[in-house]
């Protein structure tokens, strides 16, 4: 039940989503429907609402309702598996610009954050912001060295607000779920949840200082992305120190041209640096519109990107992360068979899935667009149609790849209004192919192998005890299996396969230790040795594991 102290603020959602004509949504909630009745006396119609598409009228609605529902309504546009495109396309040009709060109270709260007033931290402060959203605001510093920087600052009792908001934001999903004909597919309080994670990772500047960081170091040559550094001496929960940057804004086409920038190479490096981020790093901006993606007017030789906002940022579960990557080259390849085995090895979808129908659907999804000039594909709408395809087989899909899906369509945006004729096939794929290559290279593996190889001899005087309880155990095994004959030939070949296991296990773990003491201690003798001797160890694990009859 709706708790009443929420009820006077559902009723001015209700009024807002009756003046701009959003009957249908209002006649979901089955609760709203005597509203219908007294719409005279609750909501007059904006003017021209008539004029207006559904998804404008939406997007007028949540931006009239506030900075919450505004960014409601930003989540709610990466759903483009769940709702109809257009509304997608409305919502996904939702801004959260609004009023700014008064520059001294910016002021005073930086001081109380960093306990010093403004004129000990700053040789300058700009008490007039250079913008203002709905979580924070930006101002114009400089240090005492006089290198310039921004400051970004929470606004006053954003905490309470966002609580009080996002509760009454429960309370609506809760509704919908009850009484939308469509809520098994819209998920409102889904949406509601990923909501709260994107304001809880908002409301921490610290945080967002430091995936300005990680994302500076991942791209440490500044030749593609370019990130500003974080002064972390004037930075704190509320308060956020950046090095002050000045680009073009990556829509700006006419900026772009008129600084002799070439934008048929910036669209392709901004690709590039997509799958980097997100295939070889783990670690990408999830928040790539125009707004905070700039390009520096400064490098004409070299053109490349500058990054804003580090609020929204994504990785996936490595396993996540390898399952995606290889349906991006099996969708590059055209090998349906493959994109299939793979939703399902990845546990995407129920194993009872019959592969042949799957791959059926996905043939029917992408032959039409391989009709077209690779140019003019488009690879984020082409994932969109392929996750409402899945959605028919149970497709259950973390919130991570939701976030990516967000990514890949404002990155193409991007690529596309740079460079209109770009072949986004032609550039991710040999991108893609060489992180991967790189990622799972035996030289890789055996990196891998050294980092570990301190805890595996700080647990190897534990190995004899663990074998002999594994003995022990196969021992118990016959014993209950001795009143069987038929059993005895069953327990017999699995006493075998245990000392094939142990037998391979003990001397695999030998090679690859070996290998790597090897490549540790003697690094003179060059990588073979120690590769070779580590393929014959993972041959031994493969011959300990291999059912033999």
């Amino acid at each position: 039940m709706t708790p009443l102290k929420v009820v006077p603020r559902l009723l001015r959602v209700a009024s807002v989503l009756l003046a701009w004509r959003l009957d249908e949504l209002v006649d979901a909630a089955h609760l709203y429907r005597p509203l219908k009745l007294l719409r005279p006396l609750l909501a007059r119609p904006r003017a021209n609402v008539a004029a207006l598409s559904r998804g404008e009228r939406l997007r007028m609605a949540l931006t009239e309702l506030g900075p919450i529902f505004v960014k409601a309504g930003q989540v709610l546009s990466t759903r483009r598996d769940l709702i109809p495109a257009d509304i997608a396309d409305e919502l996904s040009l939702l801004q959260d610009q609004v009023a700014p709060f008064l520059g001294s109270a910016a002021r005073a709260i930086v001081e109380q954050q960093l306990n010093a007033s403004t004129d000990q931290l700053y040789a300058s402060f700009d008490e007039t912001p250079l913008a203002s959203a709905s979580i924070a605001q930006v101002h114009a510093a400089t240090l005492r060295d006089g290198r310039e920087v921004v400051v970004k600052v929470l606004r006053p009792g954003i905490d309470v607000q966002i609580a009080r908001d996002v509760k009454l934001l429960r309370s609506l999903g809760e509704l919908a779920q009850r009484w939308h004909p469509n809520a098994d597919k819209i998920r409102p309080l889904d949406v509601v949840a990923e909501v709260e994670k994107m304001l809880e990772n908002e409301l921490d500047l610290q945080r967002e200082g430091a995936s300005a960081s990680l994302l500076k170091r991942n791209f440490a040559s500044g030749v593609d992305l370019y990130v500003p550094a974080v002064h972390w001496e004037l930075t704190s929960a509320r308060v956020l120190t950046l090095e002050r940057v000045h680009g073009i804004s990556s829509d700006d086409i006419a900026a772009i041209d008129a600084a002799g920038l070439d934008r048929k190479a910036l669209a392709a490096k901004g690709v590039r640096v997509f799958y980097e981020q997100v295939f070889r790093d783990n670690f990408f901006h999830a928040d790539a519109h125009p707004g905070n993606i700039w390009v520096d007017p400064t490098r004409v030789d070299e053109p490349r990107f500058i990054a804003l906002d580090f609020g929204i940022m994504g990785s996936l579960p490595e396993a996540d992360q390898y399952w995606l990557a290889q349906n991006f080259i099996a969708l590059f390849e055209r090998d349906y068979a493959r994109i299939a085995q793979l939703h399902v090895a990845a546990g995407w979808m129920p194993s009872n899935v019959r592969l042949d129908e799957l791959e059926a659907a996905v043939r029917t999804v992408c032959e039409p667009y391989f009709t077209r000039p690779l140019s003019q594909i488009s690879l984020a709408e082409l994932v969109v149609k392929l996750f409402q395809t899945a959605r028919r087989f149970e497709l259950t899909l973390q919130p991570q790849l939701i976030l990516l899906q967000k990514t890949l369509l404002n990155i193409e945006g991007v690529g596309r209004m740079l460079d209109p004729e770009i072949d986004i096939w032609a550039v991710a794929h040999p991108v893609l192919k060489r992180i991967l290559r790189e990622r799972y290279s035996p030289l890789r593996t055996l990196r891998d192998i050294r980092k570990r190889l301190p805890e595996w001899l700080r647990h190897a005087p534990e190995f004899p005890e663990l074998v002999r309880d594994a003995l022990r155990q196969a021992g118990r095994g016959e014993q209950r299996l001795l009143a069987d004959a038929d059993a005895l030939g069953q327990q017999a070949r699995l006493t075998g396969r245990v000392l094939r296991m142990l037998g391979g296990g003990l001397l695999g773990a030998t090679l690859i230790l070996s290998a790597t003491l090897l490549w540790s201690l003697a690094p003179q003798h060059g990588v073979w040795p120690p590769l070779l001797l580590g393929a014959a160890g993972l041959l031994a694990f493969a011959f300990g594991s291999s059912r033999q009859r």
